[in-house]
């Protein structure tokens, strides 16, 4: 039972008590009907605050009983805390870090595990897995930025997950988990939400669900939702002269240009077959559409850039999804297939890489029309990107009961990502073209596939009714290739050695010219487990453990770059999960340190080329994550949450692995003790809510602040202080609402005090030319501005 249904039937009770002394007839009737909800309430083992059940381990187990780092926001708090995407959720996540360039294009970084890569379509996979209930929708460039709503819960796994979640999950886990589809009775709901954004445009929300009932052994649930978040980000009126052949173009001047529309749906099918085995097919997909960029750009005031040519993103993807559940013998099975298909069209503006490099280097006057006229060299990106996700795993669980009891099973994966960016300049001369493309000053047109399969299991010996240990393993094995073209054209006055004229493979790829790359990696190995917990009381427990993760190997394009080696985090903690005066207040924590062996590291080559690397000497990452949940009185309720990393290299980092001890030019050196990037060093929240009767009907105020301190934006020194610290920011969110039945009003200001945080800085082209202290732009992604709303939610 809520905290919330057990106040309200205390307010009954406290209602028919004050009837009773009225001498109203019906009064002790109601007051022991009251009277005895309530003593069932007081016995309720969660004493006020929400039980948590989690899947964290591939079994259902309370929150409190599960010995690792995981917060869990349940249904009550997803919709308490206003949570519509991941940018809600991830606040109140102290583990997490976040790197992101726009709607869908978000990166996820755990416990300070990240090296500030540029997260490019060639380079190293994801470090942190994220999970649609069974199947796993982590794509090469970011994972899907799915709408929240009718979520039973968001799970956060901190720290290695390499047994039970495999590659991508070196540093962490996220895990989306939808409500399904329910037989025993009809349910039904909607919501409507009007905003509007301080210094940009008005949004709105319509979001609705409906569980119907199929029989007494069959429901679908479907739900879908509209959404149009406001644009706040203006384009101003400027005009840009290009050096070197003195033509000049006018800016897209528009004011809150970045808006974002999305839509999509899901719909569920649950079929209990008979007592023992169901069946749940899933198919879920989303359109978001965006506009203009997300960032504000330096030298000129907030909330503004210049920019050029049109920007803008068409994301959609579509999940089918199929699960079913079974038992055979005494053990219970899962098996779990999903088809991840998703589609991005989009729209950039490179102009900043062509006007400097025409300042600094005088790189205007190759481009000349067809009849060698110098043009304007400005250039823009055309993007599409084609990924897939195939994924299939099977698992066996014996009962949790007995006293040697595991989860086992095997898994395979199969992603592709069909690439295209398609770099133009405007009027470009046929001859400086790729063959076949107009205009195209340099063309990607490649195709990556990314294979994993593994065998593993963990098994856990109860020793005694207070001590456990647990070991697991995974073996695993994966296969990664690119194929393609990449480069300019075989005629190019810029450079003809890259592109057309390194092609060793004269047919063409696809529609590029021919095909000047071809490379694949595997290997296998293996991941380990080991864990103690050994429970003091029912209500105190400790834990230890020494986990691991990897990241699998992959390719260069670049001929004169190696393959890049997969990466491994071995993660040693201590951890403890309490609770109190009979679970009105949990305190659960861990203090862990990491070593981060050969971690994979992305940067800006020749030609603006990402290049991966492996630093030998590593990095340690050593910290304490703690959160607490306290249901101070009946009416009032505190969360919060903090962690504290301190991230850094474990020996001197140098970007040419072939330079001399002492000889690594500065520009590419980073000493030993240096902070990794992005994540910050202390990063927390507390949120507090009270509840109370008003005029006859159930009112509360609720208070949050998010605290994320500094963080460096890139691992190289020299990078990091040409684009500048991002500092740290403090951001406080209210809300007042009123309920009655099921229906709820609820007023809501987010960003009350209309903090601008920088996210994330970065160029368009590589740093020290697109960053030069003289001339250069940087960009730094902004979080939105004071939105003020209305909301109105029913249920049926």
């Amino acid at each position: 039972m809520t905290r919330s249904k057990l106040r309200k039937i205390r307010r009954q009770q406290s209602s028919a008590a004050r009837a009773l002394l009225r001498g109203v007839p019906l009064a002790g009737a109601l007051l022991a009907s009251a009277g005895v909800q309530a003593q069932q309430a007081e016995e309720t083992p969660s004493g006020g605050l929400e039980e948590v059940v989690v899947t964290a381990l591939k079994t259902q187990q309370n929150l409190q009983d599960v010995p690792l780092s995981i917060q869990a926001i349940g249904t009550e708090r997803l919709e308490e805390l206003g949570v519509k995407d991941f940018a809600d959720y991830v606040k109140f996540l102290p583990s997490v870090s976040v790197q992101s360039a726009g709607p869908g294009f978000g990166r996820v970084f755990m416990r300070g595990a990240a090296s500030g890569d540029n997260g490019n379509h060639s380079g190293s996979q994801p470090g942190v897995g994220q999970y649609l209930d069974e199947q796993p929708i982590t794509t090469i460039q970011g994972a899907l930025d799915i709408h929240m709503y009718d979520i039973a819960r968001v799970e956060s796994l901190a720290g290695p997950q390499g047994t039970l979640y495999g590659a991508n999950s070196q540093a962490g886990t996220i895990r989306i988990i939808t409500n399904k589809p329910d037989p025993k009775g009809f349910e039904a709901g909607f919501g409507l939400e009007g905003n509007a954004v301080a210094h940009g445009d008005q949004g709105y929300l319509a979001e609705g669900f409906v569980n119907v009932p199929l029989g007494d052994r069959a429901a679908i649930r479907m739900v879908g939702w509209a959404r149009h978040d406001a644009g706040y980000i203006d384009n101003l009126p400027a005009v840009r002269t290009f050096p070197g052949s003195g033509i000049s173009m006018p800016s897209l001047a528009e004011d809150n240009y970045n808006d974002v529309d999305t839509y999509g749906a899901r719909v569920a099918l649950k079929v209990d077959l008979n007592d023992n085995w169901s069946i749940t097919p899933t198919i879920m997909g989303q359109q978001q559409k965006s506009n203009g960029v997300f960032a504000q750009e330096s030298g000129l005031r907030e909330l503004a850039v210049e920019h050029w040519h049109p920007e803008n993103s068409d994301d959609r993807w579509t999940q089918a999804a199929l699960t079913v559940e079974g038992k055979i013998a005494n053990l219970d099975m899962t098996f779990a297939s999903s088809y991840l298909k998703r589609e991005v069209d989009v729209n950039s503006d490179y102009s900043d890489y062509s006007f400097f490099y025409d300042t600094l280097f005088d790189y205007g006057h190759y481009f000349t029309d067809d009849d060698g006229n110098l043009i304007n060299p400005s250039q823009f990106i055309q993007g599409k990107d084609g990924y897939t996700k195939w994924s299939q795993e099977l698992r066996f669980t014996t009962p949790l009961e007995y006293p040697v009891h595991a989860v086992f099973g095997l898994f395979a994966q199969r992603q592709t990502h069909d690439i295209q960016q398609d770099y133009r300049i405007t009027g470009l001369a046929t001859a400086s073209s790729v063959t076949g493309w107009p205009e195209a000053f340099w063309l990607t047109k490649q195709y990556r596939v990314d294979r994993d399969s593994a065998a593993f299991g963990e098994v856990t010996w109860d020793a005694t009714e207070k001590l456990s240990f647990t070991g697991g393993v995974r073996f695993f094995r994966y296969e990664n290739s690119l194929e393609g073209f990449f480069g300019f054209g075989a005629t190019n006055p810029y450079e003809s050695s890259t592109g057309e004229g390194s092609c060793f493979e004269t047919a063409a790829f696809e529609d590029a010219p021919c095909t000047n790359l071809d490379k694949t990696v595997k290997d296998n190995d293996s991941t380990y487990k080991i864990n103690a917990t050994y429970k003091v009381t029912d209500d105190v427990m400790f834990y230890v453990t020494r986990s691991e993760g990897f990241r699998p190997g992959g390719v260069n394009r670049r001929g004169t770059f190696p393959p890049y080696k997969p990466d491994f985090l071995t993660n040693y903690e201590i951890g403890w999960k309490t609770s109190f005066n009979n679970d009105r207040l949990r305190f659960n924590g861990a203090i862990y340190h990491g070593d981060w062996d050969n971690f994979q590291f992305s940067f800006l080559g020749g030609n603006g080329l990402t290049n991966v690397t492996n630093a030998p000497g590593g990095a340690t990452l050593d910290g304490i994550e703690m959160d607490i949940q306290a249901a101070i009185t009946d009416s009032f309720s505190l969360y919060g949450g903090i962690a504290y990393v301190k991230a850094e290299l474990a020996d001197d980092f140098c970007l040419d692995a072939t330079a001399a001890p002492g000889e690594c030019d500065a520009a590419d050196f980073a000493p030993e003790g240096t902070r990794l990037p992005i994540t910050a060093k202390l990063k927390g929240s507390l949120t507090g809510r009270y509840e109370f009767p008003i005029a006859g009907l159930e009112a509360h105020v609720q208070g949050s602040l998010q605290y994320n301190g500094d963080s460096r934006p890139a691992l190289l020194p020299s990078e990091g202080d040409l684009l500048g610290d991002q500092p740290s920011y403090t951001i406080a969110d209210f809300a007042f609402g009123v309920e009655k039945e099921k229906w709820e009003l609820e007023l809501f200001v987010k960003n009350a005090f209309d903090e601008r945080a920088n996210l994330y800085r970065y160029t368009e082209c590589s740093t020290g030319t697109c960053a030069n202290p003289d001339t250069g732009i940087v960009y730094s992604i902004v979080n939105r501005p004071r939105t003020i709303g209305l909301k109105f939610n029913q249920k049926f």
